[in-house]
């Protein structure tokens, strides 16, 4: 079965309160078998639009990926993302 994938594109204008946001969903991420691949750390543009942060994340499926950003308990934490970040959220499903 093919893994599933988020991959952001973040811009934080508030790191306090996307710090708290961080805090909150890497927990939530886990329970559903969620595995930080890349979180921030140093990036180069090849092409396209920048933005300053980038992260990706794996899951056991693509049903796991899209239920855990469904999840009350997601949203509830992305709320803090929202006030903190600007961030294109796609989820996409691996290779088999």
């Amino acid at each position: 079965m093919a893994k599933g994938y988020w991959i952001l594109h973040v811009t934080v204008h508030n790191a306090g309160r996307f710090q708290e946001y961080v805090r909150l969903d890497t927990p939530i991420v886990e329970r559903f078998g969620g595995r930080f691949l890349a979180r921030g750390g140093t990036s180069e543009l090849s092409e396209g639009a920048l933005k300053e942060r980038h992260v990706i994340v794996e899951f056991p499926d693509y049903a796991a990926a899209q239920a855990c950003y469904a999840s009350g308990d997601y949203q509830s934490a992305a709320k803090l993302r929202f006030d903190a970040a600007e961030a294109d959220v796609v989820i996409v499903e691996g290779c088999s």
